[in-house]
């Protein structure tokens, strides 16, 4: 047998080891078992297409979706996975209902962060009364439950996280702890043993309770209590009658208060629920707004994945047209899934179109055209920022400057010197943020750069190539750099300009 049979056999023993522990809700291990098949064969629709099941059994729809999506680019025809993302994208509402609790159990998270447990069970139960099948955020809930010492909750609710998936080890570990919580047991003291005396009559013992001395003398105190106690009634009786009196009028005045302040605080709490609503109404307003607009940008995101996914496979297209797909993927939105196919076809795609691109901007740049430029090497910079050792950080802030948007050309010069201190790139950059701190002239300044960086064979006569100039202006004479930072200056001799462009010694 050889090796690509073995290997085949290895991904459907784990695809069936995956079935059969999803079909009995062992969530946990078929993730696993399938992960293991689609290792040994990526191409396995079924474990892939299963593996999307049981995230989405989990309450974790995004991740369900990325594998589907796989799914149906590795087989285009003939695939449930596209019968299953129809279903999920033909209920928007319920896909709404799914990301607004993602949203708040993040937002949770926030809460627990800052102490905050009671809002946070507040809106985790709103979370899996929208989403039933969310576990993460049954085992939150559990969390927060045996944190505020609320047994009898926190078992309830791991109870139906178990049910969702039998042997998650998470929801195992929380219920081994709950149960040593209430296992403790505080012991209960013993009672302590009265005394007793002890004595024999005849051929029995006879035990009982030995009398203190207060019990001897309480008979003899017993008619003075009586008496004493009859003074004291009269005495109460006496000082008591008139006061009552008083005290009736006070009782009833008092009530009357007390009536007048029940109504008081329940107007207030009134009026303070009634804006607490209000406040509310104003908040979800504004969360529905947010969250729509960020379902929107995931959308945009996975679907731009998509289609530069598609150009990757397909092998027909450009770096550079690829990465122009990729750039518009917000990477933060997407679900881990997702994340670790933009990074693998990033790291495929973008060097080579960070050389084509390169290559392009430079050669804008030198024929003065920096719209071209700028939009090349921009895209080169988001790619990589270190790119070259800075030169397109260096030759976007030129183009910047030449093309008179000096905020901008400041803050790329400025970054190359952070990024590559005591280089000849950062030397460049200063000397063209002094050209733009003394108000000098971009155009000038290009032209004796580009000069300079060319070559100058005159640099010692002391005199300067005569050359022409076309109507724009730009200088062809020879120049030569200065060695005492000011930049670029013309060499040898005084030139005069004539109004057509031309220049003489």
């Amino acid at each position: 047998m050889d090796y690509t049979k073995k290997i085949l056999y290895q991904s459907n023993y784990w695809y069936n080891d995956g079935l059969r522990k999803a079909q009995i809700r062992d969530m946990s291990g078929a993730i696993t078992s399938l992960r293991r098949s689609l290792q040994y064969n990526t191409g396995n629709i079924a474990a892939r297409n299963l593996l999307g099941l049981v995230y989405y059994g989990r309450g974790e729809v995004a991740e369900g979706l990325v594998e589907w999506i796989i799914s149906k680019n590795l087989k285009p025809r003939d695939n449930i996975a596209g019968y299953f993302i129809n279903q999920v994208q033909a209920s928007a509402s319920e896909l709404e209902v799914v990301n607004q609790a993602v949203k708040r159990y993040n937002q949770c998270l926030a809460y627990c962060e800052q102490n905050g447990e009671d809002l946070a069970i507040i809106q985790l139960k709103k979370v899996v009364t929208a989403h039933p099948t969310f576990l993460k955020a049954y085992q939150l809930l559990a969390l927060l439950y045996l944190h505020t010492e609320q047994y009898a909750m926190a078992r309830q609710i791991l109870r139906t996280a178990r049910k969702l998936d039998t042997t998650n080890e998470m929801t195992l570990r929380y219920m081994h702890e709950l149960t040593n919580l209430r296992g403790k047991k505080v012991k209960e003291e013993k009672p302590r043993k009265e005394a007793a005396v002890e004595y024999n009559l005849g051929n029995e013992t006879i035990i009982q309770p030995k009398h203190s001395a207060a019990k001897a003398l309480a008979s003899k105190f017993t008619v003075m209590n009586i008496v004493v106690g009859a003074l004291i009634g009269a005495a109460v009786i006496w000082f008591l009658i008139v006061p009552a009196v008083d005290q009736t009028k006070n009782a009833k005045v008092n009530q009357q208060m007390v009536e007048y302040s029940e109504r008081i605080n329940a107007l207030e709490a009134q009026v303070s629920a009634q804006t607490r609503t209000l406040d509310e109404y104003r908040k979800n307003d504004k969360d529905s707004a947010n969250n729509a607009q960020s379902a929107a940008g995931t959308a945009d995101s996975y679907e731009n994945l998509l289609t530069a996914y598609n150009q990757w496979i397909s092998q027909s297209y450009t770096d550079d047209v690829m990465a122009d797909a990729l750039l518009n993927v917000n990477k933060d939105s997407l679900g881990e899934g997702g994340k670790t196919l933009y990074d693998q076809m990033s790291s495929d795609i973008f060097p080579g179109a960070c050389e084509t691109l390169y290559s392009g901007g430079t050669a804008s740049l030198d024929v003065a055209n920096y719209d071209t430029a700028i939009a090349s090497l921009g895209k080169v910079v988001k790619m990589d920022e270190n790119y070259d050792n800075g030169g397109a950080l260096l030759n976007l802030g030129l183009a910047y400057m030449r093309n008179g948007d000096n905020d901008n050309a400041i803050k790329y010069l400025k970054r190359v010197g952070e990024l590559f201190p005591d280089t000849e790139n950062a030397t460049a950059a200063q000397n063209a943020l002094n050209t733009i701190s003394q108000g000098g002239n971009p155009e000038g300044d290009a032209n004796a750069q580009n000069a300079g960086a060319s070559g100058s064979d005159n640099a010692d006569t002391g005199q300067g190539d005569a050359g022409t100039a076309d109507n724009t202006g730009t200088d062809t004479g020879g120049t030569a750099p200065l060695e005492d930072g000011t930049g670029y200056t013309d060499t040898g001799g005084n030139d005069t300009g004539n109004i057509d462009g031309t220049e003489g010694q």
